[in-house]
């Protein structure tokens, strides 16, 4: 059993910080990376095992019209990997374990800032999400994390432009779609979008992330029967993302004992999304390996 992190984005904000720009999380990249080592510490010492890098909407076009030149701004995505690389090995040095550094791969939609990765369908061509994806894979990749954590995509669609592109380059990924109910959050089955990772050599594990708790077995359910991989599920409080305001709405929960039907299912790399923070990793952590 592998235990992930928690949310990068609510840690920050319990840390007193203003994620409502255009770059989320990555803005402490370039203003304060000493508080993303601290997040990533934070989960590490609640018990997970894997830092998922705050690069989820660091991309080359957004970094560019934040002001950055682009030596600069492919330098800040690499950094993603070397400040949860700094954590990994601090926290290791003094406990022995064995941690790991997943790079995030968010999906176009991210980049957009508008609410689009909860949606798909974007309107724009292959070409254009390749053209999007290869350099961001390509950096991330030379700055060697373990993995690349391809997450939160919302459609098929995107998943058949990624999936050649992780196979080309070589580098271990889990990946996981944005769902609601039995569908991805563009509306097709569940059962045809992981059949678009069923034959990836690039793929080593397959689910569910940032969706209510509540849609995270049938997911996982299908992910590990269509593909024969380990599932991944790590779900977001099962509240939802008010695009305008850059803030998450209504109510949620994050039961650490519905992980236990996860396990059962298939999950193997099991943690949580937006709004699940430190205290729930630990809680998980209890659960799931006591």
């Amino acid at each position: 059993m592998v235990i992930l992190d928690g949310g990068m984005s609510n840690a920050l904000e319990d840390r007193g910080h203003d994620l409502s720009d255009d770059l989320w999380t990555a803005r402490l990249l370039r203003d304060d990376p000493a508080e993303i080592v601290a997040v990533h510490r934070a989960y590490f010492e609640a018990g997970a095992d894997v830092a998922t890098t705050a690069s989820y909407q660091a991309s080359m076009p957004g970094l560019i019209r934040a002001g950055l030149s682009d030596e600069a701004a492919a330098g800040l995505i690499r950094s993603s990997v070397h400040r949860a690389r700094e954590a990994a090995e601090a926290v290791a040095a003094s406990t022995g374990r064995e941690l790991l550094v997943a790079a995030s791969v968010g999906p176009y939609g991210a980049a957009l800032a508008d609410g689009s990765e909860y949606r798909g369908r974007y309107g724009v061509s292959a070409a254009a999400l390749r053209d999007f994806h290869a350099p961001r894979l390509e950096l991330l990749a030379s700055a060697a994390p373990d993995l690349l954590a391809v997450e939160t995509i919302p459609d098929l669609d995107e998943a058949e432009v990624l999936v050649p592109l992780l196979d080309a380059l070589g580098v271990p990924a889990w990946f996981s779609y944005s769902v609601s109910g039995d569908q991805t959050r563009s509306g097709q089955p569940l059962r045809a979008a992981y059949e678009v990772l069923a034959g990836s050599t690039a793929v080593l594990a397959a689910g569910v992330n940032c969706s209510a708790p509540a849609d995270v077995l049938t997911a996982v359910q299908t992910a590990v029967s269509v593909t024969g991989k380990p599932g991944v599920a790590y779900p977001n409080r099962g509240e939802a993302w008010d695009a305008r305001s850059h803030s998450w709405a209504g109510q949620g929960s994050f039961d650490p004992a519905l992980a236990t039907t996860w396990v059962d299912a298939g999950a193997r790399l099991i943690g949580g999304c937006c709004r699940v923070g430190p205290a729930d990793i630990a809680r998980l952590a209890t659960t799931l390996l006591h």
